[in-house]
């Protein structure tokens, strides 16, 4: 199930088609963020699907857990092909999440939820979160809860990927941000790797923003994503 996810985060449904109409030969796998949804509404989902690609709508749901089902109710009938919550919104609102996600036939986008994003450092976390458990400690317990909510797995940084994996079964998803290639410029992220780290590590899908979309040739970056987390 390994693939690259594109993330396009465009401000634009022009910005976003001018894009992908750069890939001739390839359907890379999008994700859809706030940015893009809360612009262009649901019209961009529907014309990417038109166009062939799967999507991770990015929309990282966290409320009481009737208004997740309300929500989710909504986003599936959008035949996305993935879609998150917060794990910080507790076991009971992700299982709403999921109720709300199942279509009536029983077919559903993958669900998953956020650990913590790779923006945020352990430092960040304790003084500003006053959560006093490691990192590695608060990710475990955040997928445990996801995993026992019967989520189909969690973002969390590539770093801590293969720890999820031992927590909560090789079968669990992780989708992993934070990705840089060696020769990229880390930006606003903390905890990274390489493509070609994340497979070792044990990420099943990885996230890539800039080094592909900001990139001079975005297809030749989207095509060295691939062959070193793919191939």
């Amino acid at each position: 199930m390994r693939d690259v996810i594109i993330a396009c985060d465009f401000p634009s449904t022009e910005a976003t088609l001018a894009f992908l109409d750069k890939f001739k030969d390839e359907k890379p796998f999008l994700k859809i963020g706030m940015e893009l949804f809360y612009g262009a509404g649901p019209d961009i989902v529907k014309e990417i699907k038109r166009r062939g690609h799967k999507i991770f709508l990015d929309l990282k749901l966290h409320d009481i857990p009737n208004t997740v089902r309300k929500a989710m109710k909504v986003l599936s009938a959008l035949d996305v092909d993935m879609v998150n919550v917060h794990a910080a919104g507790t076991i009971e609102m992700m299982r709403a999440a999921k109720e709300g996600l199942t279509r009536e036939d029983g077919s559903r986008p993958l669900l998953i939820a956020v650990t913590q994003l790779t923006s945020t450092s352990e430092e960040a976390m304790r003084k500003q979160l006053l959560i006093d458990a490691t990192i590695g400690d608060t990710i475990i317990q955040y997928a445990k809860n996801a995993a026992e909510a019967g989520l189909d797995g969690v973002v969390c940084s590539p770093l801590e990927a293969g720890i999820v994996k031992d927590a909560c079964g090789k079968d669990f998803l992780t989708i992993t941000p934070g990705i840089r290639f060696a020769d990229s410029a880390a930006d606003d992220q903390v905890r990274i790797t390489t493509p070609a780290r994340a497979r070792e590590i044990g990420s099943d899908f990885i996230v890539v923003g800039r080094p592909i979309t900001a990139s001079e040739d975005p297809v030749a970056a989207y095509r060295r994503c691939v062959k070193d987390f793919c191939d």
